[in-house]
């Protein structure tokens, strides 16, 4: 042993190999003794040198991609023995939907909003484990529910403050909903007071509350498609002005509107005209407050979302499309606006052009002939109109010169002939 580094003999007769190499290898065999002699070796055994799994492909540290559409993320391993690559969404006691192609990539198709978060690619033999992380963003859905919410009690008001969850890919407002605790006979729900947080801001400070009663928070963020899960809910109570007993007079309620939520417009259909694609749908149900207008969204051979007309009244009933792509398959769907809540999104219609008489509209020219393309064609056109008025004004300005030549030299002629 001495004469090789890094091994060594513990006193219970093991030996220790700091560093696995082939001189390790081979069989083995054990012969304990003491003064009396020895009983005989020990079984051989055989040492063999394994590689721990090592990743050939590592996936990228995040993916961004459209809901409904198919995203792949790639993940593999070397080792001997060959490792085992898996996949697991982190917080997730399953896959998530998701599945594992031969590549051993990570397949998610359709992607849907619950696969957004954070993934781990794990590879796995005899001799060790190693993992990688990936964070996928599942863009065009609503927003996801805040985090870390925590509410800080202060006389008469309490301040609340979270963490914005992901906005699924659109811009996301929030929203601080709060309740008195009070024993009263069982009722169907609670009365939520609602408080529109400014554009930007992460907390709130809620006030003009009854001090020693017991209150509870939630936020809810919502973007142009519609509204997110609440968070957790929170309970709190603030405390009395500067710590003074309470008065048994109880304050006035504060001044704010009492909101419920937005329901989406209802029974949206399709039906086809002369002049184009003609939707109708109902109204939400009553609100509180007044309703502000309707915006209408489609795609096209299932693309992404985009808004086709955002400032519909809020009395209309029915809107006309015109100017569809002829054999094209569109989906059409509304949402209702009130105030600074937006509903979320209606049914969702289909319709197929094949066969239908519709033409293109003017604002859909670019999509026949694109900009850059019909820009050329433009300034090739004016071009040639410029080269073609020059090239007549010199052919005629050439002409009239070589007439007053020729005139001259007949005039030169005849004066000779004269004399």
């Amino acid at each position: 042993l001495p004469q090789l580094p890094g091994w060594s003999l513990r006193p219970d007769g093991s030996i220790v190999i700091a560093t696995g190499n082939d001189d390790a290898l081979g069989v083995y065999t054990c012969t304990p003794y003491n003064s009396y002699g020895t009983a005989g070796e020990s079984q051989p055994t055989r040492v063999l040198l394994k590689d721990p799994p090592a990743f050939t492909v590592r996936p990228k540290e995040e993916y961004f991609q459209e809901v409904g559409r198919e995203l792949v993320i790639p993940c593999a391993a070397r080792g001997d023995p060959p490792p085992t690559v898996t996949w697991l969404k982190v917080g997730s006691a399953g896959q998530s939907g998701a599945r594992v192609d031969g590549n051993s990539s990570l397949l998610l198709r359709p992607l849907v909003k619950e696969q957004h978060g954070l993934w781990e690619c794990t590879a796995t033999n005899q001799v060790a484990r190693v993992s990688a992380t990936t964070s996928v963003h599942v863009l065009g859905t609503s927003p996801h529910a805040v985090t870390n919410l925590s509410v800080l009690p202060l006389p008469l008001a309490a301040n609340v403050s979270w963490e914005p969850g992901f906005d699924g890919g659109y811009f996301q407002r929030f929203s601080v909903w709060y309740t008195p605790l009070v024993k009263q006979p069982p009722r169907a729900h609670h009365d939520w007071v609602s408080l529109s947080v400014p554009v930007g801001a992460q907390h709130l400070l809620v006030e003009n509350l009854q001090p020693d009663t017991s209150y509870q928070f939630s936020v809810l963020a919502q973007n142009k498609l519609g509204s997110g899960p609440f968070s957790q809910i929170v309970t709190s109570v603030p405390r009395g002005e500067r710590g003074f007993p309470v008065t048994t007079v109880p304050p006035e309620p504060p001044a704010v509107t009492v909101r419920v939520f937005l329901s989406p417009p209802q029974a949206l259909t399709a039906n086809e005209t002369l002049r184009g694609v003609l939707l109708q749908w109902e109204p939400p149900a009553p609100l509180s407050v007044a309703l502000s207008g309707y915006a209408l969204e489609l795609r096209q051979d299932k693309g992404g979302w985009e808004v086709l007309d955002r400032s519909i009244p809020s009395t209309e009933t029915q809107v006309l499309v015109p100017g569809l792509i002829k054999d094209a398959f569109y989906e059409f769907r509304l949402v209702a606006f009130a105030g600074s809540y937006i509903s979320d999104p209606s049914n969702t219609v289909n319709v197929s052009t094949a066969g239908m008489e519709v033409y293109p509209s003017r604002t859909q020219l670019p999509e026949l002939l694109p900009q850059p393309v019909l820009a050329g064609v433009i300034g090739g056109i004016c071009f040639l109109s410029v080269a073609v008025i020059f090239s007549t004004m010199a052919a005629c300005i050439m002409n009239r010169r070589r007439a007053a030549r020729v005139q001259k030299r007949r005039r030169g002629r005849s004066r000779l002939e004269g004399t």
